[in-house]
């Protein structure tokens, strides 16, 4: 019975600082949650048109969440500019919204996209109707990284994309 008990108590001890060491790493962590299912609301769009997934950037993360804090700063939308970066920008109430969700918003365009070559996209003639999806979608964008902010009872939530899309002349995918 004492070698059952010692053999629990060890275990458990083991268990324990196993946890602590993955919280210590980031191996155990909210944003790996996060990172994950920000790729797969992204990718479920991409995959559907056999174009390759996207891959996290921790450095257009870092650059989103320096948008995503000033935008919660000023508590208003505005895309950025000179950056080199592809940019999807969401605003919502805070807390309502998962991450899914957010980015749903920007493939919900894809009602009104008709495949051709940029900006000839759109079954409403404007681009803009839907150059949130043809930035997820985009062929040559390799690389995602978003960063969500609070400000005023809303989330803002910022993607930053590396090469960029939305490029005149050119075909989506």
């Amino acid at each position: 019975m004492k070698k059952i008990l010692f053999s629990v108590i060890l275990i458990t001890a083991v268990m324990i600082m196993n946890v602590f060491s993955e919280v210590k790493t980031g191996r155990l962590n909210t944003q790996d949650a996060a990172i994950a299912e920000i790729l797969n609301a992204h990718n479920k769009y991409r995959t559907a048109l056999d174009i390759p997934p996207l891959k996290w950037s921790d450095k257009l993360a870092k650059d989103a969440n320096a948008w995503a804090d000033r935008l919660a700063d000023e508590r208003r939308m505005y895309h950025s500019s000179g950056t080199g970066e592809g940019e999807n920008l969401w605003m919502g109430t805070s807390g309502y919204y998962s991450l899914t969700q957010m980015v749903d918003a920007w493939g919900g365009e894809k009602r009104y996209y008709k495949n051709g070559t940029f900006p000839d996209v759109s079954t409403s003639g404007n681009w803009s109707d839907v150059g949130h999806y043809t930035q997820v979608i985009w062929r040559n964008t390799a690389e995602v990284g978003c960063a969500k902010s609070t400000g005023g009872g809303n989330d803002f939530f910022v993607c930053r994309y590396s090469p960029q899309g939305n490029y005149i002349g050119q075909k989506v995918y």
